[in-house]
């Protein structure tokens, strides 16, 4: 992922990776034969949005920095609740 200097495209990167990443994980059914592969998919998507995030608070505003940490929280979430299954 190419890195971001401008604040709005970052912060629009990181949201819609977060946003990917949520999709992913709703989709996620224990039961299903392809269980493996989604679940490497959406560590992938996961991996991709912290790492968009991090670029982001580099150039952030501090409203947008409010936000973006509000991403963060909400894809450690997600990490917790997959492992907790693992």
């Amino acid at each position: 992922m190419p890195y971001h200097k401008n604040k709005q495209q970052a912060f629009e990167a990181a949201q819609q990776g977060t946003m990917e990443a949520k999709e992913w994980y709703d989709h996620l059914v224990k039961s299903d034969a392809d269980y493996g592969s989604q679940l490497h998919h959406l560590k992938q998507e996961v991996n991709e949005a912290f790492e968009q995030i991090n670029n982001a608070l580099e150039v952030a505003s501090e409203k947008q920095r409010k936000q973006l940490e509000q991403f963060r929280h909400d894809l450690q979430a997600i990490v917790e609740e997959v492992n907790m299954y693992e």
